[in-house]
């Protein structure tokens, strides 16, 4: 019987090949994205597995109230990890992680001992020893217990130890910076970290057993720079860890410092609490944790998660509604085969059985192409989600799972066209009756409808996401950042930092030159560093203002396009400037400065006069805020170079700063990159959302377009005789071409109706995740139904076309 079925099925798709098709086609291309989203979600959500015992791990949160908001932060002070792990007895480990660019994580230059040749490399961070207890990671060389326990040591990943040493590499030694008075030994190289753990993108693990990295910092409570994580002993009470570990670090330790050092404490520091972050909920489940100072590119959100889950769901109900479409408008041509069928005795079940097995062949098929598309389209997709991933052919649940999904999709597809069909009465059936439902045609322009709708959200949400991108990219930010070249890496000529400013800016077609790592766009290895602030004398009085303490040199406001709208700027050569500053109206405004502000002081624990005020500019995400208080100061900070070209031929200039690298560092490749693409990379998250929101909508409308074409297909058919008629009766071909085409492009308005108040309402939910945002033009909608009626009217149109020029003779032959 099945045997006899799988025949049937398969010639009733050879015979209706442009069904199958269309059919296969939709189905293919739906699980084809389905197997890429679920890729996708199962990377997001398998952040941290690989480690044991992560239930048992976690990040610390302190979280305060800020108004009438909650503000929260993983940054705490050094001596944080070491207290929480002597005092509090359910603390098995603790460990700190210290990723900020100011101490000397992100990018550095370094050297093999023994070696001319500097290299320029990033994923540099300072971490404990019980960080690589907590993370465990397989090593290929060495031994990793006790590898960072020593000061100066470092472990590095396999593909560092191959790129840079032939051999062992245990036992080498490097330097940084070109400081050869402190050399890291190597103790172990482990694997690389996997794409999927908190964390990716570090390749140096440099011990944290060694000095301060000033006076009294391992002791100093004050200063929040480590991120600190805590592994609970086996059957801790989480809650009660918690209390403990809150009560200890808040009222113990962070509150009783303040008192005795005079400060004032804010009732927000009284209700501060600390909480504890589950190791796997990190990557997640961190959208309103601030990550000011430490930010990481490879933060996830649970709302995407859920957004691209239920995109391939609705992209698979289209194929699934096109399977239904086509199966019950195609049921007049296979009426008398129902009709022949029961008359010599099949019945109901026999019946539904042969059309249920025709649908899953058609979704088994389809699974094998999909597959061959996803495999084709991976490359495509990893480089749009920004992700590493592939298809686990080795696990041994995938091809079992997809092969019950299909088998499940298919019956669920194949359900309603098997009742309805089964259904038919034989003697309607073999005297060439009606046997169409007038409840089915209304099924059918119902699932037609869905499936525009469900187009048209995509489509407006792509256009919505461009224009806040392009909102964002090309928005004031208060300072210039086109045609500026950033240099890294300088520190091993920083001795010569003033000689080789001078024979760059000696270039024709450069503007100005800036030593300093303080630049406004948070490019690789900038450095940020928050301070807090008073006017002086309200030390004692206030609790300070948080902000920004920035090194910069006389060059920068010009080499930037920061307007200066009061004061000065700095020259080096009034000695008084060693002590001035040059502030923002924001650090004005916050610090309450009533009047000229041209040598009023202020202090951050030394005391600087402001001589100079610039106009307020964005150095971090327009997600946030945006900018804070800065306050910059006349000194050196010389690992990396602005340029600020006058040239539109960009290659000779490169070429003339090239020689002039060459010939103050001949043994280090010259590493440059420009602001403005540094600046848009800071939305690469957003613009990928708009790429992926791209993709997903024309595969949507072109699923929902093939079932169209296929109903379109076989509505035409059905009405030749009518068109023939009408035609020799008068009708001109345009009269007829809207009479076919009239019904669809009623029900894509309807889908227009439909998706207009749901897509609105998405993005302003989406649009919300921005500080800085555009506001919902209807021209956005207006666009997305034109395009769906022009794609809807052209996929019928070739259809209608073709019968409305035929002659009508032919189809009135047999009357």
């Amino acid at each position: 019987m099945i045997g006899n079925n799988l025949k049937i099925a398969w010639r009733n798709m050879v015979n209706n090949k442009l069904y199958s098709i269309i059919k296969i086609g939709g189905f293919a291309f739906s699980i084809a994205i389905c197997i890429l989203i679920m890729l996708y979600i199962r990377h997001e959500t398998s952040y941290d597995k690989m480690y044991p015992n992560m239930e048992r791990v976690f990040r610390l949160i302190v979280s305060a109230p800020d108004g009438d908001k909650v503000r929260q932060t993983f940054a705490f002070p050094a001596p944080a990890a070491k207290t929480l792990q002597a005092e509090i007895p359910s603390v098995e480990l603790a460990g700190r992680i210290l990723p900020n660019t100011l101490f000397g994580a992100g990018s550095n230059l370094f050297t093999v001992n023994g070696s001319a040749e500097n290299y320029l490399d990033k994923g540099f961070v300072y971490v404990d020893q019980s960080i690589l207890e907590i993370f465990p990671l397989p090593v290929v060389q060495g031994q990793l217990s006790h590898a960072l326990d020593k000061p100066n040591a470092i472990v590095i990943t396999k593909s560092r130890a191959q790129k840079y040493f032939k051999g062992n590499a245990v036992g080498q030694t490097i330097y940084l910076n070109n400081n050869k008075n402190v050399l890291y030994n190597i103790t172990a190289v482990i694997d690389d970290v996997p794409s999927n753990s908190s964390l990716y993108g570090y390749d140096y693990f440099i011990s944290l057993a060694g000095e301060p990295f000033y006076p009294g910092e391992q002791n100093n409570w004050g200063a929040t720079n480590y991120i600190t994580y805590v592994k609970l002993k086996e059957n801790a009470d989480i809650a009660n860890a918690q209390r403990s570990i809150s009560k200890n670090y808040i009222q113990d330790h962070y509150i009783l410092l303040n008192k005795k050092n005079g400060k004032k404490i804010s009732p927000e520091m009284m209700q501060s609490t600390v909480l504890l972050q589950n190791a796997l909920d990190m990557h997640l489940h961190s959208k309103n944790i601030s990550e000011y100072g430490m930010a990481t590119q490879y933060q996830g959100d649970i709302k995407m998660v859920w957004i691209f889950a239920g995109i391939a769901f609705f992209i698979l109900l289209i194929a699934c509604i096109n399977f239904i479409n086509l199966s019950t408008a195609n049921a007049a041509t296979r009426a008398k085969e129902i009709g022949i069928r029961k008359t010599i005795g099949s019945n109901r079940r026999t019946l539904i059985i042969q059309f249920m097995t025709e649908a899953i062949c058609y979704s088994l098929i389809s699974l094998l192409i999909g597959l061959l598309l996803a495999f084709l389209l991976l490359p495509l997709f990893n480089n749009l989600a920004n992700k590493v991933l592939f298809i686990p052919w080795k696990v041994w649940y995938f091809v079992p799972s997809l092969i019950l999904s299909m088998l499940f999709i298919g019956i669920l597809a194949g359900l309603y066209p098997a009742l309805y069909l089964s259904g038919f009465q034989p003697i309607n059936a073999l005297k060439s009756k009606s046997v169409t439902n007038p409840k089915s045609s209304l099924l059918r322009n119902g699932l037609v409808i869905f499936q525009f709708a469900t187009s048209i959200i995509l489509m407006i949400s792509a256009l919505i996401a461009n224009q806040q991108i392009s909102f964002m990219l090309n928005k004031d930010i208060g300072f210039d950042k086109d045609q500026v070249i950033v240099l890294r890496g300088i520190t091993g000529i920083a001795s010569q930092a003033k000689e080789l400013k001078n024979e760059l800016k000696a270039i024709p077609t450069v503007r100005d030159v800036s030593v300093g790592d303080y630049i406004p766009v948070q490019l690789d290895g900038v450095k940020r560093n928050g301070n807090l602030f008073w006017s002086k004398g309200k030390e004692d009085l206030e609790l300070g203002e948080a902000g920004q303490f920035w090194n910069i040199d006389e060059s920068y406001l010009t080499t930037f396009g920061l307007k200066l709208i009061a004061g000065r700027n700095f020259d080096p050569h009034i000695a008084s400037d060693s002590t001035g500053a040059i502030v923002n109206k924001r650090m004005i405004a916050d610090l309450g400065i009533k009047g000229n502000p041209i040598g009023v002081k202020i202090t951050n624990g030394m005391t600087w006069t402001i001589i100079g005020v610039v106009d307020d500019f964005i150095f971090e995400s327009m997600k946030d805020e945006g900018y804070y208080p800065v306050c910059m100061t006349l000194a050196n900070s010389p690992s990396m170079l602005s340029i600020k070209t006058k040239s539109t031929d960009m290659s000779e200039t490169l070429a003339n700063i090239t020689a002039v690298w060459n010939k103050f560092s001949p043994n280090q490749k010259i590493d440059y990159n420009f602001l403005d693409a540094g600046f848009a990379d800071l939305y690469q998250d957003v613009q990928r959302t708009k790429n992926i929101f791209s993709c997903f909508a024309f595969v949507a409308i072109f699923v929902a377009a093939l079932g169209l074409f296929g109903l379109a297909t076989y509505v035409t058919q059905q009405r030749t005789k009518e068109i023939g008629v009408r035609k020799v009766l008068g009708a001109s071909s345009i009269r007829l071409i809207r009479l076919l085409s009239g019904d669809f492009i009623k029900l894509v308005f309807v889908a227009l109706v439909i998706a207009t108040p749901v897509a609105w309402w998405a993005m302003n939910q989406w649009l919300r995740d921005f500080n800085y945002r555009i506001e919902i033009n209807w021209f956005y909608f207006i666009l997305a139904g034109l395009s769906a009626i022009l794609v809807a009217f052209g996929t019928i149109s070739y259809q209608t076309w073709k019968v409305v020029r035929a002659n009508p003779v032919d189809s009135l032959r047999d009357e």
